[in-house]
């Protein structure tokens, strides 16, 4: 790294106006530093790396803003982040998200609290304006218009469409079929299905009292799961709206499995948002409540609780947290040893994940490229055969961290056979905004692999 790096008067003006776009690409064009190796630096993933560059997402926490400038040795001085007690790196703000947001800080135990989590969502994310307006989503941004497939859903939300109540076996139809879908990775038709789903089932729900109408919350909840996920894989800030609804109407249901899937996808998208440590105590907690809920092996117990476990493990990985994540994967992978055989031969696991050994390494993979350390990785990817993982969806994600693992090494050919493999098995997959980004980036670095050029138009990730 060029020792005068932050000396520049442009780096200078652009850490000033706390314009990280501008400090990113600076620091890349001076160091030959990929987008990789800059989230892997910053305890950031490289799809969010791309978003900050690219001025699609904006960073909302002093902490990430510390995380980035100790990452590339910005003199914090710069950013306005050192200096009297009281400003912004006190050891009381460094969790706060930057001040211009005039939002509260929250804390582990004020993630249960739902006053608190609206006020994040409306006074810092400015949720309803974004999406009404259509100018702060990503995933607006990073799609030609229609093709984003959480567009009919983000409308929805804000513009609900009328539904009627049904019976509760029709609507678990329902709900099986969405998540269909998703585990086929059709999510162009999974958003299309969502509006009408979550108002039949909101509308279920109201038509209903006692142990129906519990059970009626419980797809309310498992169809906003859904919704999250669809979020989070397009970068959508729908998420923060999709996952504070599953994660109070799955309370409502009184059942702890919907509890674990509204809590995953909560923790995802406070992870996505720079909240790392907040989202692993919130993990931790959940999953340590469904042990004491129920006593003896229970296989829905444990599994939720790997489950828990392996998101835990990725999100500490994502704020640096090295021990914490590879203490976390360890348990996650002994708890999945003690889960008994089901009598169907699938995986246990929550809705939209399952609990088995082979996910656990999948996640090893993607936590320790995610930490810089790609080359420990390596071991995992030959653990895992794709028809061991429960879906389509899931053999693709599992794809995207190889291609990831293997970008990171600096193998090209390589991360150019995962991806022509994820759109072998996924075709909506490989379009993502955080694939398209991973191409891209593979495009433009040194070095020529026959056909990537063709491969980064057909799939979006530049223009044809």
């Amino acid at each position: 790294m060029p020792v005068d790096l932050w000396d520049h008067e442009k780096a200078r003006r652009a850490l000033a106006e706390r314009d990280l776009a501008a400090a990113i690409r600076h620091f890349r064009q001076y160091t030959g530093a990929s987008q990789t190796t800059v989230g892997s630096l910053a305890g950031l993933a490289q799809s969010d790396v791309s978003a900050i560059e690219r001025g699609v997402r904006q960073v909302q926490s002093v902490d990430v803003l510390t995380r980035i400038a100790e990452g590339l040795a910005i003199p914090l001085s710069l950013l306005g982040l050192a200096g009297e007690t009281g400003s912004a790196d006190h050891p009381a703000r460094r969790n706060s998200p930057v001040p211009l947001l005039m939002a509260a800080k929250v804390t582990g135990a004020e993630l249960e609290d739902d006053v608190r989590r609206r006020e994040l969502m409306t006074g810092a994310l400015g949720l309803g304006a974004v999406l009404i307006t259509g100018t702060g989503s990503e995933a607006a941004a990073a799609e030609p218009a229609g093709q984003n497939p959480a567009a009919a859903m983000e409308r929805a939300l804000f513009e609900p469409v009328a539904g009627r109540p049904t019976t509760l076996s029709d609507l678990a139809e329902a709900l099986a079929t969405a998540r269909g879908l998703f585990s086929g990775a059709r999510y162009t038709a999974l958003g299309s299905a969502l509006p009408p789903l979550i108002a039949t089932a909101e509308a279920t729900r109201d038509a209903t009292t006692g142990r129906t109408r519990e059970r009626a919350q419980a797809a309310v909840a498992r169809a906003y799961v859904l919704a999250t996920e669809l979020a989070v894989k397009q970068h959508s800030e729908a998420a923060w709206a999709t996952a504070d609804r599953a994660l109070i109407a799955a309370r409502a249901s009184g059942d702890p499995r919907p509890l674990s899937d509204a809590a995953r996808v909560l923790a995802i998208t406070m992870r996505r948002a720079g909240r790392s440590a907040a989202a692993v105590d919130f993990l931790a907690r959940t999953a340590t409540s469904l042990v004491a809920e129920k006593s003896g092996p229970q296989a829905d117990t444990l599994a939720a609780r790997v489950c828990l476990l392996m998101t835990a493990a990725y999100t500490a990985a994502s704020g640096g947290r090295r021990s914490t994540a590879l203490d976390l994967l360890q348990e996650a992978e002994e708890t999945a040893g003690r889960i008994p055989a089901a009598e169907s031969g699938r995986p246990a696991g929550l809705f939209t994940i399952s609990a088995s050994p082979a996910e656990v390494s999948m996640y090893r993979i993607s936590s320790l490229t995610v930490l810089g350390t790609p080359d420990d990785a390596v071991q995992y990817v030959r653990r895992v055969e794709p028809a061991q993982l429960a879906n389509t969806e899931r053999v693709a994600r599992y794809l995207t961290d190889t291609a990831r693992m293997w970008h990171q090494l600096g193998d090209g050919r390589r991360t150019f056979i995962a991806l022509r493999a994820i759109e072998h098995t996924a075709p909506e997959e490989v379009r993502r905004p955080a694939v398209r980004t991973l191409t891209a980036d593979l495009l433009y670095r040194p070095g020529s692999l026959p056909g990537l050029r063709e491969f980064a138009a057909r799939t979006g990730a530049v223009a044809a």
